[in-house]
């Protein structure tokens, strides 16, 4: 008859206090019984429990998690331990973009899908119209979550922006009004240029950064502080803003 395997165990410590409850020890814990391991766990309930532990272990953080005795150290030492993915706060992506219009794409699929089989020519062209703006909207909806850290980061290429620093405050506001206009196809002649002369500046402030200046910088696009890096995705979006312009101002003038 085979002997069952040893369990396996581990000890975690971590704040569970009245006002705080650490959420990398919720993930060290999780981490811990998906690799199928049973959890001492081990509450450190005050400020002074916190410090007593951290002279004890010489560490300067929490959680810390023990295996076999040996200190393995907090959340990310355990990913690594494990042969996990260590994430990279500083790593530039494009991930917020592509949930972004992921999101605006789905939507406006949802919107036209009931009239696809009756006139799939006009839903389709409503789908990409609603598609680009609804893509300005939540990309506008971003930018707006904090204007000071989008209008510091703008900067850094915008060339409008750099002559007259208030345009990185207006900019949010002229892209989302334009978007929410553009998505129920309202006033098409205000719209339309509001775009077509942001997404024109945008172009021209990317391309010169990008592919003659050759700087290594940070998009704005979805809000300042973010990592997604500044190339041919935001010189695209920029591009399809200024096409979506044109195209509306067409057809506002053939009605």
């Amino acid at each position: 008859m085979t002997a069952a395997a040893p369990e396996k165990r581990a000890v975690l410590y971590r704040m569970v206090m009245p006002e705080t409850i650490c959420p990398s020890g919720l993930r060290a814990k999780a981490l811990l019984e998906r690799q199928g391991y049973a959890v001492d766990d081990r509450w450190l309930r005050s400020r002074d429990d916190v410090a007593a532990l951290k002279e004890e272990l010489s560490v300067k953080t929490t959680p810390q998690v023990l295996i076999d005795g040996q200190q393995i150290g907090g959340y990310t030492d355990a990913l690594a331990y494990f042969g996990k993915p260590v994430p990279d706060k500083q790593k530039k992506t494009y991930g917020p973009v592509i949930a972004l219009f992921a999101v605006a794409a789905l939507l406006s699929f949802m919107l036209n899908a009931p009239s696809l089989a009756a006139d799939p020519a006009t839903s389709l062209i409503r789908f990409v119209e609603q598609f680009i703006a609804g893509s300005m909207i939540l990309l506008g909806l971003q930018k707006l979550r904090d204007l000071d850290s989008f209008a510091t980061q703008f900067l850094g290429y915008d060339l409008l922006a750099q002559r007259r620093v208030r345009y990185a405050y207006v900019y949010p506001f002229a892209e989302t009004g334009a978007g929410l206009l553009m998505f129920v196809g309202f006033l098409p002649w205000l719209a339309a240029p509001v775009s077509l002369f942001i997404g024109t500046i945008g172009a021209l402030s990317v391309y010169k950064a990008v592919y003659i200046e050759k700087r290594d910088l940070k998009c704005a696009c979805v809000g300042g502080n973010s990592n997604v890096p500044l190339g041919f995705v935001s010189l695209t979006e920029n591009l399809i803003m200024m096409a979506m312009a044109v195209w509306m101002l067409a057809k506002f003038v053939m009605l």
